[in-house]
């Protein structure tokens, strides 16, 4: 006997799990399929997606381990701690980070059982439009749903001439699987999956090479951002290379060589034990056969959607990283919530200029509305409070006085038009900035505000404070 759902969500990641969950939440009978296994011991599906299986969770967890064996060795010692050399178990490490990811996926499955949302395992597949909404192969059973929530993400974007094999060549899949501190490791691809990659191995010891195809760094960042990250990282001892063209990769039992040109043209080899290409990410819409039901998609293989996420077919929306906007987990939850409750009748909302943007370096980096150089470009007349973490008690008692807040406002209306961070706590810090300015708030609003003391969030105060030169301990 067919299964008849109200709500039917492809794609049990960030977006698909939380849609599915806030439909059952407002009432409709939900079911949620997802086929990836994601290596599970057992090949069952695994929900979470890329973010919390092969993505933003285990990567942070491999960020804090090495953050605090960096700290161990060179830190320790300036506050009369006294340890001794520290040593890495990698497996240890790895075995950590499999433990965090198993928590969290099979914790969204007891979700499901709290919100009544069916689970089907399978790989789901337009089969046609019926009188009351549509059929989608799951698997080998046939389904019928209402409505159809597309939530299929992406996955890395590999290049033509570069075998990735996730184990000399590796993605973002064997990139947070490594086994073994390599001596040399080579990433392609200067963002946030090459800082953030190229930052864990490097504090465990690896000289790390990174080849850049544009000839800027960090280029949707504030200027002023990319310039301090570069300076820093770069202090660190991740090496730069921006400009270059790759003309070969060939892999042997030794590792891989990368022959390259740089900027000037001047052909170059980077031999390494490792190579991670991070250069982008690309929707999964393959195998949906969507296309045969009609939906409209554009060049870059997204499905096209309204500011809603409605697609062209009635009763059917997509989410997250399948259409247009930052791949990001954060955005495809909103958009997620935002379509149950469309679909409900109410008023949901994704505001695509609210979507905070951060990379989990050391120091962090976030950021929240437009840049300086954007706004000049437009011809917007701004003022500008930037004030440092080293003027900051909480910054200098915990030993991270790196980087700044930067705060833009208009000149004229002072609303926040851009909130620029790199520092300790940037990515819990920039949560005030997106919540003051999604509501239109002025860099007075946030002046106004008493922060505790003493906070790291006493920077962004003081950034606010110093649109109008009225800063009061910088």
């Amino acid at each position: 006997m067919t299964q008849s759902f109200e709500v039917l969500v492809i794609g049990g990641g960030p977006g698909g799990y939380v849609a599915a969950i806030r439909a059952a939440q407002l009432g409709f009978k939900t079911a949620c399929c997802e086929s990836n296994p994601y290596a599970d011991p057992r090949g069952e599906p695994r929900l979470g997606g890329t973010c919390l299986n092969v993505g933003c969770i285990p990567s942070k967890a491999l960020l804090h381990t090495t953050h605090l064996f960096e700290e161990a060795a060179h830190d320790f010692a300036g506050q009369g701690i006294q340890i001794g050399e520290p040593k890495i178990d990698v497996s240890r490490m790895l075995a950590r980070k499999a433990e965090i990811v198993n928590k969290l996926t099979t914790g969204i499955k007891g979700l499901f059982r709290k919100n009544k949302v069916t689970f089907l395992a399978g790989h789901g597949a337009f089969v046609g439009q019926t009188a009351n909404g549509w059929k989608v192969m799951v698997g080998k059973e046939e389904i019928e749903a209402g409505q159809i929530v597309i939530a299929t993400g992406s996955r890395a974007r590999h290049l033509p001439g570069i075998p990735v094999d996730n184990t000399i060549v590796c993605d973002n899949v064997g990139a947070l699987d490594i086994d073994a501190v390599p001596k040399k490791l080579a990433i392609l691809g200067a963002g946030v999956i090459g800082l953030e990659m190229g930052s864990v191995w490097r504090r465990l010891g690896a000289e790390v090479s990174i080849l850049e195809v544009s000839g800027s760094f960090l280029s949707a960042a504030d200027i002023d951002i990319a310039r301090e990250t570069q300076k820093i990282l770069t202090k660190q001892g991740l090496e730069f290379h921006f400009g270059v063209r790759i003309d070969a990769v060939k892999t042997g039992r030794k590792g891989v060589t990368v022959t390259y040109a740089d900027k000037d043209g001047k052909a170059n080899k980077l031999e390494a034990d490792r190579l991670i290409v991070s250069v982008g990410r690309v929707p999964n819409t393959e195998g949906l056969n969507a296309e045969n039901a009609g939906l409209k998609m554009n060049e870059r293989g997204q499905i096209e959607v309204d500011a809603h996420c409605r697609t062209n077919l009635p009763g059917v929306w997509a989410i997250g990283d399948v259409v247009r906007g930052p791949m990001l987990a954060h955005k495809a939850m909103e958009e997620g919530v935002m379509v149950a409750e469309c679909i409900a009748g109410q008023a949901g909302h994704c505001d695509l200029d609210m979507i905070p943007a951060v990379i989990y370096t050391t120091p962090e980096i976030a950021w929240i509305g437009k840049s300086e150089q954007q706004l000049r470009a437009e011809g917007v007349a701004c003022k500008v409070g930037k004030v440092p973490f080293m003027a900051n008690g909480r910054a200098l008692g915990i030993d991270a006085p790196e980087g700044f807040v930067k705060m833009i406002a208009d000149a004229r209306t002072d609303r926040i038009l851009g909130v620029h961070i790199i520092g300790v706590g940037a990515s819990d810090l920039i949560a005030e900035a997106v919540a003051v300015m999604e509501f239109a708030g002025a860099s007075e609003d946030l002046a106004r505000i008493c922060h505790a003391h003493p906070t790291l969030s006493e920077v962004l105060h003081e950034a606010a404070l110093a649109c109008d030169k009225r800063a009061l301990h910088f």
